[in-house]
């Protein structure tokens, strides 16, 4: 028989040194149906949730299309406080269950290193078992044998032992590549459970401000109908005029536009800027616009989410603008974008990402697609909550004044963001925002 050759030595080297990550699981008093038996409990959970958000989602739905009233205001309102309760229940169920997920890989983890270290064993011992039939040549068995049908007995067994040590080899590289997904899935899950946490912790603040929303609306009121329609009939006239300054400065720069400068149109330069996107208007003289806007235009893509839906950037750049419209948090001192949030892209674009509750981003901030930036809100000038997407040519964005707005107010050359977003993956429906 041949002696090995050293490229079994050098495979065997290399694989068992290929993967000595460990892993920071712990949990290993609870067995693996325990933990799937809560991390089952938790889905539940979360679907019990869900089912209550849904059926508030709907009720808001009626009211936002109901007429505006101080009443059907301060409805809205409460339903929203009401999301926002559910919404930290259902964080604080996805952390616990994230929790549970990650004690399990640890556990998985565990045992695939221990897998390992007997594989590793068992390949040790094949070595030695070869070597030791290694020391005399297969002419030697055959001279040296009581018959010709022994050393090929013998040669066989020799062949076999081969054939079981690259079998051997090939289950520990498989062992060792899934221990490897393993840790990145485990990973993964780390990082999910911290954004989450993160997540509770803002809206925390989301749902604050809302409360506050509640109590200035009834405090300026003093819980009278009048005043308020009084207020919001004086709030459309001055969003009447400041649309009609949008108006005519993008009138003008539309002359200079040039399209030959932007990224040709194609699904996917953009990502979805929420998950489970909703669209509820789309980009131009929209059946809504015709009769809610005075430039009957709807420059955008409307999302329709709930309050504190996390909002995440829609391709790589840099923050060039986080501003807030509005002048106070009562409904009539709410104007055009309300808190946004400008990103300025590489390939001539700009996203517009408006009526947020809030902003966890600056200004000169670099950012990647998928990165949360902020949570969507119903500031601005909004009926109901949701994310208004838009989508500039760079170099024509101006940045203006335009009282009464506070801040701000971004106006440019407008492209329908459908061009460049994902193909699939949505779902359409009317919407009146």
């Amino acid at each position: 028989m041949k002696k090995l050759p050293l490229l079994f030595f050098v495979v065997y080297f290399v694989l068992s040194g290929a993967v000595f990550a460990q892993t920071s699981g712990t949990a290993t008093s609870t067995s693996a149906d325990q933990l799937q038996g809560l991390i089952d409990q938790k889905n539940t959970e979360m679907q019990q949730i869900q089912n209550q958000r849904d059926a508030l989602q709907a009720q808001l739905n009626v009211i936002s299309q109901s007429k505006n009233t101080l009443n059907s205001e301060v409805q809205s309102i409460n339903y929203k406080i009401n999301q926002l309760d559910l919404e930290q229940k259902s964080n604080r169920i996805m952390v616990d269950k994230l929790g549970l997920e990650i004690d399990s890989m640890g556990q998985n983890i565990t045992q695939a290193q221990k897998d390992i270290q007997d594989r590793k064993q068992a390949i040790v011992e094949l070595f030695q078992e070869i070597q030791s039939q290694d020391n005399n040549s297969l002419l030697s068995t055959i001279l040296g044998s009581g018959g010709l049908a022994e050393s090929v007995d013998q040669a066989n067994a020799a062949i076999t032992l081969n054939d079981s040590l690259v079998k051997s080899i090939g289950e520990l590289k498989d062992t060792q590549d899934n221990l490897a997904k393993q840790i990145e899935q485990e990973s993964q899950e780390k990082a999910q459970q911290q954004m989450e946490q993160v997540n509770i912790a803002n809206s925390q603040y989301i749902l604050q401000d809302q409360k506050n929303e509640k109590q200035d609306l009834l405090s300026q009121t003093q819980d009278k109908e009048k005043i308020y329609q009084n207020q919001i009939s004086k709030l459309n006239d001055q969003q009447d005029s400041i649309s009609k300054v949008i108006e005519d400065v993008e009138d003008q720069l539309r002359a200079s536009f040039n399209p030959s400068l932007l990224p040709s149109k194609r699904p996917g330069v953009l990502e979805f800027p929420v998950s489970k996107a909703v669209i509820t208007q789309y980009y131009g003289p929209t059946k809504f616009a015709q009769t809610e806007y005075r430039t009957q235009f709807h420059t955008g893509v409307d999302f329709g989410v709930s309050i504190g839906t996390p909002v995440y950037a829609a391709a790589d750049g840099t923050v060039s603008r986080v501003d807030n419209n509005d002048k106070g948090i009562s409904k009539w001192n709410r104007y055009q974008y309300g808190h946004y949030i400008l990103i300025a892209h590489p390939d001539n674009l700009s996203s517009l990402y408006a009526h947020l509750s809030r902003a966890i981003v600056k200004a000169g901030d670099i950012v990647k697609a998928g990165d949360l930036i902020g949570y969507s809100g119903n500031t601005g000038y909004a009926t109901g909550p949701h994310l208004h997407f838009g989508v500039y040519w760079t170099a024509s964005i101006q940045l203006k004044s335009i009282p009464p707005a506070a801040g701000l107010v971004p106006v440019g050359v407008t492209i329908d963001p459908m061009a460049y977003l994902p193909a699939s993956d949505f779902i359409s429906m009317s919407g009146s925002k």
